[in-house]
């Protein structure tokens, strides 16, 4: 008990972060980038131009709710597995959890503008596709109509994610009611609300990215997409996850988070970015190897020229160089390191997202430039203006957290 007062005497466990100066600037600058980059693809130029800021904006529009979706699974994965270590700095995937009902309400936005417009979602959303009788009839299409149609593809993006920003929401408002009134009420609750949000993100996650994502070929499927997008997500996650700990620790904040908290999230971002190359080669490899017309398609377009260096890049951002890097204990140790390899996959699933979404809509029109770049930035900077306004509002640390002792002296 000694050294649990030594502890709790020693950190400032109400401090809040402030978020003011270059952080914010740059935020609400990159939002400024985004907005005039989305304005220049709609107002200049053709169809195509304004097909490929569609294609851009679900693109970083997807990224961004599986970024949020990432910080609410993180959260609820801890209470499930009651785990300590994490909870001295669960404050921050908490912030990007409340985050996820504007990110949810912007891809909504997107997808249903896109669909409706004829600019997304064309491949199965075009008037005569499942009409025997229109000469645009589509048989794979009009098989897959019962499943593939407009009012049900927005009926599931409204209550999956709908859902997940409910859970997300619920159990912040717990853990911050814990920190009033102690006890293990709040716990108890936020125990049994992750366990049921776990199994409905489980098993909706795949088909959410069948809908948002897969759907963009409707021709084309694998059962294996889903898992595919997941581990994307994850990784991305815990890469924002770690990269905002860093530089809050850098800034002075998380004294309480120490080198073996940031070894326990490196270790997670090295083992994960495995199991999305597994996910990857296994996809790969057996539609490679079964080289059936239907399935080879869509690795067909990502080996055209235009984009066939992309594709083996992506495999050796998003693996050979995580692998590489995190593999020595001691860089997982190291806070530069961290950010380094963070950054580095973070642009490495931004090209991921790229390839699943450029070849099924904008395809050989894609192009790279103002409209790729700022509107990357401008979600960038929205996400980073919302979450560290989320993160200012509550102290950083939970401090009647039933578990925070055992992160205090967390050691690996």
């Amino acid at each position: 008990m000694e050294t649990h007062s030594h502890h709790y005497h020693t950190y400032n466990f109400s401090e809040q972060f402030e978020f003011s100066g270059k952080a914010k600037v740059l935020s609400l600058v990159g939002i400024l980038i985004g907005i005039v980059a989305i304005a220049y693809g709609f107002l200049t130029g053709g169809h195509i131009q304004v097909e490929r800021t569609y294609a851009n904006l679900l693109l970083m529009g997807y990224y961004f709710t599986c970024v949020c979706s990432a910080g609410a699974f993180f959260v609820a994965l801890q209470y499930v597995t009651q785990s300590g270590w994490s909870a001295g700095l669960v404050r921050i995937p908490q912030a990007m959890a409340g985050v996820l009902p504007v990110a949810a309400l912007l891809l909504l936005i997107i997808c249903a503008t896109g669909l409706f417009s004829g600019n997304l979602y064309h491949h199965w959303a075009e008037e005569g596709l499942t009409d025997p009788n229109s000469p645009k009839f589509d048989k794979i299409i009009a098989g897959k109509a019962v499943f593939l149609n407009t009012p049900a593809f927005l009926l599931r993006q409204i209550i999956f994610m709908g859902a997940y920003s409910i859970f997300a929401i619920i159990i912040a408002k717990n853990s911050y009611k814990e920190d009033l009134d102690g006890g293990l009420n709040s716990y108890k609750k936020n125990f049994k609300l992750s366990a049921i949000f776990l199994v409905i993100f489980g098993f909706t996650t795949p088909i959410w990215s069948f809908d948002t994502i897969m759907s963009l070929e409707a021709h084309w499927f694998s059962t294996m997409f889903g898992w595919y997008n997941f581990a994307a997500l994850w990784v991305s996650g815990l890469c924002v996850i770690t990269l905002i700990i860093v530089l809050l620790k850098k800034a002075g904040y998380l004294a309480w988070v120490n080198e073996n908290h940031l070894h326990d999230l490196g270790k997670l971002i090295f083992g994960f970015s495995i199991f999305w190359t597994y996910v990857w080669f296994a996809q790969f490899m057996l539609i490679w190897y079964s080289n059936q017309p239907e399935e080879t398609i869509y690795f067909y377009k990502r080996w055209e020229p235009e984009f066939k260096p992309w594709f083996w890049l992506n495999i050796i951002i998003n693996f050979v160089a995580p692998v590489l890097i995190l593999v020595d204990r001691d860089a997982k140790r190291k806070e530069n390191v961290l950010i380094f390899v963070c950054c580095l996959l973070l642009c490495g699933h931004w090209l991921d997202y790229y390839l699943m979404v450029m070849p099924g809509t904008v395809g050989e029109h894609r192009g790279f430039g103002l409209i790729e770049i700022g509107t990357a930035l401008g979600f960038v900077g929205l996400f980073t203006f919302l979450t560290l306004s989320k993160l200012s509002k509550q102290a950083l640390a939970p401090a009647k957290h039933p578990f925070l002792d055992e992160s205090l002296h967390h050691q690996i």
